[in-house]
Parts: structure tokens; sequence; C-alpha cells
């Protein structure tokens, strides 16, 4: 189930590059999360609660872990109509929770700072478990939409680890930009970040969703396996550039059945009309006093 069609794997610089983006993105999310509640625990006076949301994340990471070693792992051990039907499954569960977790962050990113205050100062008044469970969910979320999102992105690598090395690279990065952001050595524009970076994603998402549809057809789950929607295999040279990212990145192929690019399609316009589309207004409300550089975020 891991084998390109059109033949060959995709390029390592180019395996890094979709992944290592990823890994940036979500990374990047997972930081700013627990950077807000390392800075509201320090800002009150709290910091003997610091090793609660340590723990919360470590377990949350472990998860993470385990998550994506079952789903990937597992699925590689599967053959044949079997193994098309668990990994088109799979990319169709990893499209929609993305999906979903994309949209929410479009609306919940102006607010989720005061939110995350709000539940820890919560958890900090309930006890040490409650500050390590909030910690584990609030990391969590991100995480299974990492795994999740790399297995799918993954499946097109014939079995190639250079992903995974781009999404440990990106989450490096991510790491180094959430220190710098915390200590206030350099400053990001979080909403175009966000924005264009969930662009990204969508795309990628699409191609996902593309792939699960032909191995569902392969498993004999969905019909129109042999009805194509062009064939552009004879001009297309797999060794190119644009070859090697339209399949590596975005799972793109030179012989679609007419369902897969119908599903990507509609896709791509539906997803990227709700992400794109313009936020109502929201009344201004006074900022707290007291409130500390977090605030700031549009996170």
């Amino acid at each position: 189930m891991h084998v390109l069609a059109a033949g060959g794997t995709p390029g390592i610089a180019t395996q890094l590059f979709g992944s290592g983006l990823i890994g940036v993105r979500e990374g990047l999310e997972t930081g700013i999360v627990v950077m807000i509640l390392v800075a509201f625990l320090v800002k009150s006076d709290r910091r003997d609660a610091l090793k609660w949301v340590w723990v919360g994340v470590g377990a949350a990471v472990a998860m993470v872990v385990i998550l994506f070693g079952a789903i990937h792992f597992g699925t590689s051990t599967v053959t044949g109509t079997a193994a098309e039907l668990i990994s088109g499954i799979a990319s169709l569960v990893a499209v929609v929770i993305v999906t979903a977790m994309v949209l929410w962050m479009r609306k919940a990113a102006a607010s989720i700072s005061g939110h995350l205050k709000a539940d820890l100062a919560r958890a900090l008044a309930v006890g040490p478990f409650a500050v390590a469970a909030m910690a584990f969910f609030a990391v969590g979320r991100e995480g299974v939409e990492t795994a999740l999102l790399l297995v799918g992105y993954a499946e097109n690598s014939a079995g190639s680890t250079w992903p995974l090395v781009g999404l440990l690279l990106g989450i490096a990065v991510a790491a180094l930009l959430t220190v710098l952001l915390y200590v206030g050595a350099v400053r990001i524009n979080f909403t175009k970040f966000f924005r264009y970076t969930g662009v990204f994603l969508i795309v990628v998402a699409a191609g996902i969703l593309a792939y699960g549809v032909r191995a569902l057809q392969i498993a004999g789950w969905l019909p129109g396996r042999s009805t194509l929607a062009f064939d552009v295999s004879a001009g297309f040279d797999t060794s190119s550039w644009y070859a090697v990212a339209l399949q590596g990145i975005f799972n793109l192929r030179p012989d679609p059945t007419l369902l897969q690019v119908l599903a990507w399609a509609t896709y791509v316009v539906v997803v990227l009309a709700l992400f794109l589309r313009p936020l109502a207004p929201k009344p201004a409300a006074p900022a707290p006093a007291g409130d500390d550089k977090t605030s700031e975020l549009p996170v």
C-alpha cells in the first residue's frame, strides 16, 4: 500500500520539507500552549505547580508516540486488501480530525490564551492531578492531530523514514522558536503564520483524502476504481521536481480516478472557503489587571 503508482519514492528533500513544515506548525501550536501555561504559573507565583504541568505534557507526548506507532506500524504489518482498507479508513479519520482542528483553531486563536489561563486557575484550585490532567488534554489535543496527519502524509512515502525525520526536525525548530518567544528574543506574526500554514495543511489533507478514496476503491468499499478522470502518466516525468513535489507533499498522482478528483476538489473548495471566510468581529473586553505578555498572543 506504500508504492507510488507512477514509480519511485518522493525525494528526500520533498519529504523533509512537507513533514518538517507540519512539525513546525503543529509543534509551535503545542509550544505556545505550554508557554501560556508556564507563563501563567510563573506570573501567579505558583512555580510549585510547574512540575505537574510537565507531568501532563510528558504523558501527552508519550500518548502521541504510542498512537503514531500503533497506527503506522500496525498498518505496515497488514498486506493485501485488508491493508488498503485499514489505510483508507485511517486516512479518512486523519482528514476529519485535522479539518476539525484547523477550523477550530481559526475560531479559537484569539481567545485560547484566556481560556487556558481560566482552566489552569480552576485546576490549581482542585489540586496537582487536575493541573497535570489539564496540561495533558491541552497538549494531547494538538499531538493527536500531528500524529494522524503525519500517518496520512507518510502513506505516500513508500515506507521511508524521512517524513518522520522531517517531523522531528520541524518540532525541534518549533521548540527553539517557543523558547525564543518566551524570552522575548523573537516576534512572529501568528495571524499570518497560522493562516498560511493552515492553507498548506488543508491542501495536504485533500491529498490524504484522495489517497484514502483510492485505497477504499482498491479494497472494494467504494466504486469507480477503473474510471479515471485523466491519465498523463505517459508525459509525467516522475523524477522531475514538480512530480516529486506533487506526489511527495500533496499525494497527487498522474492517473487519479474520477471519484478521487471530485473528493479532492470538493474538499479544497469547501474547507478553504470555511477557513478563509472573515470572522465576525467581537466586542473588545477590557484586559484584566496584571495580565502577562501571553495575552498579546493570538492563540
